[in-house]
Formats: structure tokens, sequence, C-alpha cells
């Protein structure tokens, strides 16, 4: 008998997409609540409603699962404004910040990824993924300033750029929520420091 014959062999099944968008909530929850150490994919397969099996045809260590959590956050890039108006540019940015990180879990998330434990490869992908472009996007905007004569010649960028939101996490960690108009506020003092005259703006409603 020719097994080849008669009709199409029966497909693979197909793969529930709705376990993975389970899978990845539920690691994420666990990972800003409880860090990566104490995240387990057990607890992360029962919260999602699934096995560790399912899990680990997707993902085939702890590490993999984490690292695709840390794909899933994606800050909107802020508009892109006039390079005429680097100012304007910088109170963007802070705002697209300001509203990333006030997510649910997001700041647990950056204290997970902060902990001795977190493993070294899911750390260098949130760095590359959530952190470096922010800075890349920051050091721009100042270059901006720069090229217009806004800002001083010699501005130190390196320490402009980690004042622009390293304000917003000192101010958590004291248990100082942040004004409505932080971003203006804060991208005045770093565009001060910088030796800039920040022009007058007011934040849109």
């Amino acid at each position: 008998m020719d097994l080849n014959s008669g009709p199409a062999r029966r497909a693979g099944r197909t793969r529930d997409t709705s376990i993975d968008l389970r899978v990845l909530a539920a690691a994420r929850r666990q990972l800003s609540r409880d860090g990566y150490e104490a995240m387990s994919v057990a607890s992360v397969a029962e919260e999602a409603g699934t096995t560790r099996q399912a899990i680990y045809r997707r993902w085939p260590t702890k590490a993999d699962l984490a690292a695709a959590v840390v794909a899933t956050i994606d800050d909107d890039v802020a508009a892109e404004t006039a390079q005429a108006d680097p100012f304007a540019a910088l109170v963007a940015e802070l705002t697209d910040f300001a509203r990333g990180v006030s997510m649910p879990g997001r700041m647990s998330l950056v204290g997970a990824m902060l902990q001795e434990s977190a493993d070294p490869a899911v750390v260098t992908r949130y760095r590359a993924h959530v952190i470096a472009p922010r800075r890349a996007r920051l050091t721009a905007i100042f270059h901006d300033a720069q090229r217009l004569g806004l800002i001083d010649p010699d501005a130190d960028f390196t320490v402009a750029v980690t004042m622009c939101t390293g304000n917003w996490y000192g101010r958590a960690l004291a248990g100082d929520d942040p004004p409505p108009d932080w971003p203006v506020r804060a991208a005045t003092l770093v565009w001060r420091s910088v030796g800039g005259d920040p022009p007058p703006f007011t934040m849109p409603d």
C-alpha cells in the first residue's frame, strides 16, 4: 500500500498563540514582583493555565523566557520633533519615559534587573532593548542642541543623560511621587546644567 496516496496527511497542530500571551504576561508579573531567581517555570505555567512542557517547547530555559519578557517591553518612541527645537524634543522624550516607567510592574522590573541573581544574558538584553535606545535618543537631542549653539560646546552629555532619568528613580526610591509637570521641570534643570537657557514651555493637555 502506498502510504503517500489517498488524502493528504494531516498538517501539524497549529500553535496556540493565546498560550504565548498568557505565559509572557504571567512571567512578566512574576519577574517584576519576585525577581529573576524566585520566578519559576512551574509557577508561571500554573498562573498561565498551561504546562511546563508547553513552555519549554517555546522557551527552552528560564533565561530564554525572561529574555522574551524583556523583548515585549516597547516604550513608545517619543514623536519626532524638529531638530530646530531640541528642548521640546527633550520634554517629549521625558514625557514618554515617564509614561512608560509608570506602567504597572515597570519599576519592579527595573529592580529585578539590578538584582545580583539576575541572569547576565537577560540583563544584557534589557540594557540593549530598553536602556540603550533611550540613552541614544537623549544623546542625539543634546548633540542637536550643541550644534545649534543652545548649550555649552563642552557640555558633559554622559552626566546629563543620566540626570534625565536618574532623578525619577531617586524620587521613586524616596517615595516621592513626581509632579504632573515633571518632564518640563526635569528638562529645564538638565538644560541649565549643560549651559542652556530653557525657553518657556507649557505641557500639552
